[in-house]
């Protein structure tokens, strides 16, 4: 342990809470950020299209599509496990568990998964639309921050469902030898 973590107090709190909190740390900042470069990005030619052109809707969302769901996956699994092993938490994670593949699998899971569905969900719209169809530049940009907010949401709590097959509740008798 570092200087830094042995001074610091542990707070306690639930999973719950703890998901709660890291969902509002997520969504606020990829909301922002997303809005702001899809915005700057788009306002430049006053329209976008779904796939062509050199600012197209695609060139922007698919890399967020992808990678958001990595990142926060990998992140809050990250956070967790490490809140447990500090004990703020009162879970216990099975020793079986090979962190670094499950965190692996689930990222390259989510990425491919979650892109893939964004890529059919912009396919369908263009069939469904003209291909030269000009899309307006501030309502694709709420679009893109509106998908990284939900993206931010999903990824906050899905990797958890995933990771409670190898959490459980400490026993009391368990509690009581580690305080003796």
């Amino acid at each position: 342990m570092t200087k830094f973590t042995e001074s610091k107090k542990i707070k306690k709190t639930t999973l719950k809470r703890f998901l709660r909190k890291r969902a509002i740390y997520y969504i606020l900042p990829n909301v922002f950020f997303n809005f702001l470069v899809a915005y700057a990005s788009f306002q430049e030619l006053g329209y976008t299209h779904f796939f062509a052109g050199p600012q197209s809707l695609a060139r922007l969302t698919l890399p967020m599509a992808i990678f958001l769901p990595v990142v926060l996956t990998m992140d809050i699994i990250k956070r967790v496990i490490a809140a447990i092993e500090q004990e703020s938490i009162a879970l216990t994670v099975d020793s079986e568990l090979n962190r670094n593949k499950f965190i692996t699998k689930l990222c390259i899971i989510h990425g491919i998964v979650t892109g893939l569905l964004v890529f059919l969900c912009l396919l369908l719209a263009q069939h469904n639309l003209s291909t030269h169809y000009k899309l307006n530049a501030t309502a694709m940009a709420i679009l893109d921050a509106l998908l990284a907010g939900v993206l931010s949401i999903l990824f906050t709590y899905l990797p958890i469902r995933k990771l409670r097959k190898y959490l459980s509740e400490p026993s009391l008798i368990m509690q009581e030898i580690e305080r003796n």
